[in-house]
Formats: C-alpha cells, sequence, structure tokens
C-alpha cells in the first residue's frame, strides 16, 4: 500500500463560491503527487458543506463541525485526520494558490526541513483593514518571540507530519505554528508564495484581530520562555516582592523601636501587600512545578525532542 505523501488541511467557513473552483485547482496542482485533500468545515452556514460533498472523491476527505469552533480547532481537526508524510496548511478562498504546493513540497524535503512557511510578498488586499493589521502582528511577534519569519499570517505551509501532530493549536494559536514548532525545536525557512485577490466571499479578519494577537502572544511568551521552569518566573516575582516588603517591614521596625508612630501609614500598607503577593507567587510557582511534573511523568512525554540518533557504522535515525 502507497504512503501518502503530501496531506493538504483546508479550513472553510462559508466558502461556498470558492470550493469548486478550488478543488479543480487542487487536483490540477497535485496531479502528479501521491496525495489527500482535507476540508474542515467549520460550521459554515451557507452551502459550502454541499458543495464539497458534490466534489467530493477518493481524494477527499470532509470533516464537518456541528458549528463554528475557529480556524485554530479546525486545523487541528484536519491534522489529526491527515494520514501524509507531509501536511500542508492553506485558506479556503483562493487567495493562496495550491500551484506553489509541490515546489514548497520539494523545497522542504531537499533542505531536510521540518516546517517550509509561505511569505505573501505581493499581498493583494487592502492596506487599512488587512496589511496594517498583518503587519503590526508581525512585527509583534517576530520581535517578541525571537523567531524571525516574516509572514506569520499566510497559511500557506509545509510541515512534516509528526511536528505537525505535536504542536497544540488550541484556542488562537494557529497564528503562532513557526512559535510553536520552535518550541519543539524544528528547522525551519520560508519562500515567496502566490497571492491573489479575494474574487468571491468576504473576509473573516480584520483589525480587530490585532487585540487578539497581543493576548495570545503573552502566552506564547510565557510557553517559550518558561513553559519547562514556571518557577523560575513566579518565584524570581516573588522573592523580589517578598524582599522588598520584608525591607519596608524592617524599616518600620526600626522606626517602631525610635518611638515613631507607623500605624495607618501607605508604606506600611505597601509592605503588606508586597509580602503577601510575593508569598503567593512563589506558591504558584510550587505549584506551578509539581503540575509540570505531573504532566510529563503521567504521560510519559520528554522534555527533550530527538532530531537523529547516529549509531556506530549506523545512519538510523531514532
Amino acid at each position: 500500500m502507497n504512503t501518502v505523501r503530501l496531506s493538504v488541511v483546508i479550513c472553510v467557513y462559508n466558502e461556498a463560491e470558492n470550493i469548486e473552483p478550488l478543488i479543480s485547482k487542487l487536483r490540477t496542482a497535485l496531479h502528479n503527487l501521491y496525495s489527500e485533500i482535507i476540508f474542515v468545515d467549520d460550521g459554515s452556514t451557507d452551502s459550502t458543506l454541499e458543495k464539497l460533498k458534490q466534489g467530493a472523491g477518493p481524494d477527499i476527505t470532509i470533516v464537518e463541525f456541528r458549528r463554528n469552533f475557529g480556524q485554530s480547532a479546525a486545523l487541528a481537526a484536519g491534522i489529526e485526520y491527515a494520514s501524509g508524510k507531509w501536511i500542508a496548511t492553506m485558506d479556503g478562498d483562493l487567495q493562496n494558490d495550491p500551484d506553489d504546493l509541490p515546489r514548497m513540497l520539494e523545497i522542504a524535503e531537499s533542505r531536510s526541513l521540518d516546517l517550509l512557511a509561505g511569505v505573501r510578498t505581493q499581498r493583494k488586499d487592502g492596506f487599512i483593514l488587512r496589511k496594517l493589521p498583518s503587519r503590526i502582528a508581525n512585527f509583534l511577534i517576530r520581535n517578541a518571540s525571537g523567531v524571525h519569519l516574516h509572514d506569520y499570517g499566510c497559511t500557506l505551509k509545509i510541515m512534516r507530519a509528526e511536528l505537525a501532530k505535536s504542536l497544540g493549536i488550541y484556542g488562537e494559536l494557529h497564528r503562532f505554528i513557526p512559535v510553536l514548532a520552535d518550541l519543539e525545536g524544528a528547522r525551519m525557512d520560508e519562500t515567496s508564495v502566490q497571492h491573489h485577490p479575494r474574487k468571491a466571499g468576504t473576509s473573516k479578519y480584520g483589525i480587530n484581530r490585532t487585540m487578539r494577537v497581543l493576548s495570545d502572544l503573552l502566552l506564547i511568551l510565557y510557553l517559550k520562555r518558561f513553559r519547562l521552569k514556571p518557577m523560575h518566573l513566579f518565584g524570581g516575582w516573588g522573592v523580589l516582592f517578598t524582599g522588598a516588603g520584608a525591607a519596608i517591614m524592617l524599616y518600620l521596625f526600626a522606626e517602631k523601636l525610635a518611638g515613631h508612630d507607623i500605624w495607618g501609614r501607605p508604606i506600611l500598607i505597601l509592605g503588606t501587600i508586597l509580602i503577601v503577593a510575593g508569598l503567593q507567587l512563589i506558591v504558584l510557582g510550587i505549584l506551578s512545578e509539581m503540575q509540570l511534573r505531573t504532566y510529563y511523568e503521567s504521560q510519559g512525554k520528554k522534555v527533550y525532542r530527538i532530531r537523529e540518533v547516529h549509531l556506530p557504522g549506523s545512519s538510523n535515525r531514532a
């Protein structure tokens, strides 16, 4: 039995007018590859699902959600059902070009990459509602995470299946797939891809997504810097607050011994708050460390990722 070389995961929501031409373009672009196409219908309220069923064939799997769960959940579901050695993700609005897929797969395989991200160098979108929010988000993510890719908003990516299935794409983290991949020690690169103007349907995104990126970025920064050492975050601030509070209390104690009245002074309240907050942060750090150990030890997970083991006289991969 042949192994599927490439699985293409496409999340769609109210894209009925784009389904038929998209399927046609995909089949043309992938005709020389042993591939499969997985559509995830994210609770569409138009005729998207009917169009998918009309175009279905042995190369197409349709995952139907009961309601709209969002792009991250749809991507996670599509990746779960993918059986290929490589998994590609792309939008269902025909702005990503399926003709880029064979070239991207060749680049990823020839360079032994784990992830190849697309860059929309000639993006065909409006500046205020699409390009501006995207540039702001890219700047924030790139500089805060230290993963220096140019276009985090481009859905067109190709990943090794083992990487894609280990990412844990929850909430709204689909924007941060390269950062999640970096946490797994992935070897990444990027390449220019085509981008077309939307001809049918309406965009589901706008300038309001920038605020969601900011909140998700805080989680990503925590995962990147303190996922395996939460005590370094909570314990560090806890010690600082407790130390500052204790210093204030020692000063007030000396004031009291000198005969001064310290009751009702704002600095007394500040010292008390700092000590209580510091102790709470230290306890939170300890609990986080215990939860971390439970997470890894109960499921037999490892805190490291091995790319390859070179045995004497052998080139076998781990």
